[in-house]
């Protein structure tokens, strides 16, 4: 098994590394924002997220080493559209400087991005944990009125 991933692992990288399209909310801006899918958009990619680790951690343990590295690859697919959410859509478009509780948002934002990228690294299943906990935290913080 070490020997096939010593092999596919160079055309992991490569594949994942070429041309992606990013897709993310328009920047034009259209005015047409669902911020609550957004949150449960964050929710469900951290849901798939945690799926593809347990299958990691799984499959190790045999010798299929394509389905592994299809896990690895969707884990890493659902963390990049997690990071493109809070990126494109919150930072980008939705956080605003002159509404309540501007700097906690920021730090919650951030957190998020950090513990998406500690998903990729890892099948650490506190790192996803951490996520649900942030993205928590960061609905509470969205949507309580403006003070």
């Amino acid at each position: 098994m070490l020997r096939s991933l010593t092999y596919a692992l160079p055309l992991v990288f490569l594949l994942f590394f070429t041309a992606t399209p990013v897709l993310a909310h328009c920047e034009i801006p259209c005015g047409i924002y669902d911020d609550k899918m957004r949150i449960s958009m964050l929710e469900e990619h951290i849901t798939t997220i945690e799926k593809s680790m347990n299958m990691i951690k799984e499959l190790e343990k045999d010798s299929n080493s394509n389905q592994l590295i299809r896990w690895v690859l969707n884990k890493e697919d659902h963390a990049n559209q997690f990071q493109e959410i809070v990126s494109q859509y919150f930072l980008t478009q939705r956080i605003k400087a002159d509404h309540g509780k501007y700097g906690a948002k920021l730090e919650v934002l951030h957190q998020m991005l950090v513990y998406a990228m500690k998903c990729k690294q890892t099948t650490d299943l506190a790192n996803s944990a951490k996520l649900k906990e942030l993205v928590s935290t960061f609905d509470t913080l969205y949507f309580a009125p403006h003070e």
